[in-house]
C-alpha cells in the first residue's frame, strides 16, 4: 500500500503582529489531528514557522483527498475561532472561504503532497518558509536536482545520473510544462529565474518518473484578487538512495538567496535557514525564514523530526543573511528592495496611481 504525505499550512492568527503562532492554536491543531489518527490519518506532526501553522500528515488516501483536506480545513477553522477570541493579529487571514467545498486548493491554505511506495529506508525533509512566496523554492530545487556542484550524486550515483524532470507552473495563466534535465536545463532556467510567475511544483526521477519533491504553489493574492497574506510555502523532498542525499538537499540553503516577501509582502530579502527556535521573524518582519524537519517514514509513521538547520554549520549562512538584510534595507522604498508595482501584494500603490492618473501629461 502506498503512503501519502500531505503538508498543509495556513496563517490563521499570530502574536505579536506577524511573529509567532500562539500555543493555544497549536494545541487545538494537535487535538484535532489526534482525533483523526487511526481513522483518516496514519500519523501526524504539528509545527509552526513564523506565524504559520504547518500540518504534516501521513495517510493512505492519496493526494487531493477530500477527507484529508477537510480535516485540515476544519482544523484551521477551529484554530481561527481561538485566534479571534484572543484578538490575535490577522485572525483567519488565510481562510478565504468559510465552508469547505471538497478540496482545500483555492481556499487559502498552501498544500504540498506526494504519494509513493516506501523504500527500505524512507527519509524525507519537510521545508517550511515564512515571509516569502512559492518561487523561493525554484533556485534550491534546481540546485538539488540539476546542479552537480551541489548534488554530487548526479555525477557519481547511477540511479540519478540520468537526471530529473521538473514540472513548472505558470501561476498567472494557470498552465504547466515539464522540462527534462540535464537535456533541457537552459530551457528550465529561462523560466524559473522569473520566480514571481513560474514556480516548480513537482520533481520526478527520469528513469521511472518516481516522485522526488512536491511544493505548494498557491499565491493568495491571485486567489483573492487582493492582498490577504503572504504565501509562505511548504516543500517535501525525498532523500538518500535514488534521490539527493540529505546533505545535498540542505546545501542550497547555505546560500541565503534573495526571495520575494519580507515586510508587507512587498520586498526582496535573503532567505535565512534557521532552527525552529529562531523561526520568529521580527526585523522588518523578517528577514524571510526557512526551517527543515527531517523524518524517517516507516509504514506510514513519522519518526522524528530532526531540526536540521539547528546546526552551527549554518551559522555563516545566517550571518550572510543578516549582512544582505542590512544592505537591502538601506534601499528603503527603492527597487530592488521594494518589489516592482505589478508584484506588490500589500500596498496602497494602486490607489495612489488611481488618484493621480488625471495628472499625467503626454510628453511631446
Amino acid at each position: 500500500m502506498k503512503t501519502t504525505i500531505s503538508v498543509i499550512k495556513a496563517d490563521v492568527g499570530s502574536y505579536s503582529g506577524h511573529t509567532k503562532v500562539h500555543p493555544d492554536l497549536l494545541k487545538e491543531a494537535e487535538r484535532s489531528l489526534s482525533e483523526a489518527k487511526g481513522k483518516v490519518l496514519t500519523d501526524f506532526h504539528v509545527t509552526a514557522c513564523g506565524d504559520d501553522i504547518v500540518l504534516i500528515m501521513s495517510h493512505t488516501k492519496g493526494v487531493n483527498n477530500n477527507d484529508i483536506h477537510k480535516l485540515a480545513f476544519d482544523t484551521f477553522m477551529k484554530a481561527t475561532e481561538i485566534a479571534k477570541s484572543l484578538k490575535l493579529y490577522g485572525a483567519g487571514q488565510d481562510m478565504l472561504k468559510t465552508a469547505f467545498s471538497g478540496n482545500i486548493k483555492g481556499m487559502g491554505p498552501g498544500v504540498a503532497e506526494m504519494e509513493f511506495e516506501e523504500r527500505k529506508a524512507e527519509p524525507i525533509i519537510v521545508f517550511a518558509a515564512d515571509k516569502t512566496s512559492p518561487g523561493a523554492w525554484n533556485l534550491p530545487l534546481y540546485k538539488m536536482f540539476a546542479d552537480p556542484f551541489t548534488t554530487a550524486g548526479l555525477v557519481i550515483e547511477p540511479i540519478i545520473h540520468s537526471g530529473f524532470t521538473f514540472e513548472v507552473h505558470d501561476v498567472i495563466e494557470n498552465k504547466k510544462i515539464n522540462f527534462s534535465c540535464p537535456a533541457e536545463i537552459y530551457d528550465l532556467l529561462a523560466f524559473i529565474g522569473s520566480h514571481g510567475r513560474f514556480v516548480i511544483k513537482h520533481v520526478f526521477r527520469n528513469p521511472d518518473m518516481e516522485i522526488a519533491a512536491a511544493s505548494s504553489t498557491d499565491k493568495l493574492s491571485l486567489i483573492a484578487g487582493e492582498y490577504v497574506g503572504k504565501d509562505d510555502p511548504v516543500l517535501i523532498v525525498r532523500t538518500q538512495r535514488g534521490f539527493p542525499g540529505q546533505g545535498e538537499a540542505l546545501e542550497p540553503f547555505a546560500y541565503p538567496h534573495l526571495v520575494h516577501g519580507w515586510n508587507r509582502g512587498s520586498h526582496v530579502g535573503p532567505l535565512m535557514p534557521c532552527s525552529l527556535s529562531q523561526a520568529h521573524p521580527t526585523r522588518f518582519d523578517g528577514p524571510p525564514r526557512i526551517v527543515a524537519l527531517g523524518f524517517q517514514v516507516g509504514n506510514g509513521h513519522l519518526v522524528g523530526p530532526v531540526d536540521l538547520f539547528d546546526d552551527p554549520a549554518f551559522d555563516n549562512s545566517r550571518k550572510t543573511a543578516n549582512k544582505v538584510a542590512d544592505y537591502m534595507r538601506r534601499h528603503g522604498p527603492f527597487e530592488p528592495h521594494r518589489l516592482p508595482e505589478n508584484e506588490m501584494e500589500y500596498t496602497s500603490l494602486p490607489g495612489i496611481m488611481e488618484r493621480v492618473k488625471g495628472r499625467w501629461e503626454k510628453i511631446s
